[in-house]
């Protein structure tokens, strides 16, 4: 089992930033983590994922140039550094982890994921 807890959540106004941080106890050798965020009224999407060990990181085109993951492996953590936060971007942010390694291109499917955290909370004020 894998104990995911996100933290690093905020009220900001539009073009601040934030950093989330996800650290994973228990079984820790995930091979993929990755955020995503629910808005209110919508469904759960893929904001960003990276492979643990080794290989480049995937974001949505909303987020691309605004946002970034990285890992820090020691810590066991994973980070979403946030910049040029926009209202839209409010929602519930959680860190997912998979066992598997999967494609590139299919890094932000949520049922990829089997691990979740409980999320934290993103409100970018206008």
């Amino acid at each position: 089992q894998v104990q995911l807890v996100e933290s690093g959540g905020g009220s900001v106004q539009a073009g601040g930033s934030l950093r989330l941080s996800c650290a994973a106890s228990g079984y820790t050798r995930s091979s993929v983590m990755g955020w995503f965020r629910q808005a209110p009224g919508k469904e759960r999407e893929g904001v960003a994922a990276i492979y643990t060990r080794d290989g480049p990181a995937y974001s949505t085109d909303s987020v691309k140039g605004r946002f970034t993951i990285s890992r820090d492996n020691a810590k066991n953590t994973v980070y979403l550094q946030m910049n040029s936060l926009k209202p839209e971007d409010t929602a519930m942010y959680y860190c997912a982890a998979s066992l598997s390694t999967w494609p590139l291109s299919t890094l932000l499917r949520e049922s990829n994921y089997r691990f979740w955290g409980r999320g934290t909370q993103v409100t970018v004020s206008s």
